[in-house]
């Protein structure tokens, strides 16, 4: 209870450093997870992303193994990512419109997905006025042999959080798995920050061909990672974040009984999900 009313998470430029992550015991000790326990034989893998670059950000190097083992993978891109360049007039939000999705396309290829996007179109930045159309959606677009991979509730970007319980509420009533990343975290927390759930968290490791291409994917976002000439802003992906995705691990939030066996459907089937808090929510969706 203490840890939500600590200071309310506030993203920045540059954010906490890469060195400082690296630095810190506590990621070493992360308990480790396997691609075949995460993901179970016979399992789909659906990843939800509030925008294109959220899908690479958050598991890029995963989605590279599991397409390596023939899993089916299927990407669901809530927004086409507008609004990430309020005011400028090199990147308008009609030309972002045009160009994420290609993007998106472009560095999914690099990770070996050839099935492109499934587009919703929702408003980037209101998702969390959209949150109950969208787990609309999503309800009939999974099923129970998925696992679904989405940002993490807490992220501390709105729609990654509203993204985050809309998949919650899908999951809950379609009996699929539920999967969290963190991705803006990393930039506002502090290594052991007490706001993020780390007896959830697990190691994924990458191995080298994997972090490749995901290094590989980040390029194709080039409206993400060159500044703005028209604003002078830096990019939205600066130079840290691209270092996080270098990582030769992927961090995931799950639940305990995910972590005794990601083979199985649960009690989630009964109305009881295990959140990445550590707490039971027995919410109707």
């Amino acid at each position: 209870m203490k840890a939500s009313r600590l200071a309310e998470p506030v993203i920045r430029p540059g954010g906490t450093s890469e060195e400082s992550w690296a630095g810190w015991a506590g990621l070493a000790r992360l308990r480790q997870v396997d691609t075949e326990t995460l993901v179970p034989a016979n399992a789909r893998v659906v990843v939800v992303a509030p925008h294109p670059d959220d899908e690479v950000l958050m598991i890029g190097g995963l989605l590279v193994q599991l397409v390596r083992k023939g899993i089916p993978v299927r990407v669901i891109a809530v927004t086409d990512g507008a609004a990430s360049h309020r005011g400028s007039s090199e990147w308008t939000p009609r030309r972002l419109q045009q160009m994420r999705p290609l993007e998106s396309r472009a560095a999914l290829r690099c990770l070996g997905i050839t099935e492109p996007p499934l587009r919703l179109r929702l408003d980037d930045g209101g998702l969390a006025k959209q949150q109950g159309r969208l787990a609309e959606r999503l309800c009939g677009l999974i099923d129970r042999r998925d696992v679904v991979f989405t940002t993490w509730r807490r992220d501390g970007h709105p729609d990654h959080e509203a993204t985050a319980r809309a998949c919650a509420s899908a999951t809950r009533r379609r009996c699929a798995r539920l999967v969290e990343v963190p991705v803006w975290a990393w930039n506002w927390a502090d290594p052991g920050d007490p706001r993020l759930p780390w007896r959830d968290a697990f190691r994924l490791p990458l191995d080298a061909d994997a972090r490749r291409r995901k290094c590989f994917a980040m390029q194709a976002y080039q409206s993400q990672i060159v500044p703005d000439r028209s604003t002078g802003a830096g990019p939205v992906l600066d130079a840290v974040m691209l270092q996080r995705a270098a990582r030769p691990f992927e961090v995931i939030f799950a639940g305990e009984d995910l972590a005794r066996s990601m083979s199985t459907v649960s009690t989630a089937c009964r109305g009881l999900l295990l959140h990445p808090t550590g707490t039971a929510d027995r919410r109707r969706a």
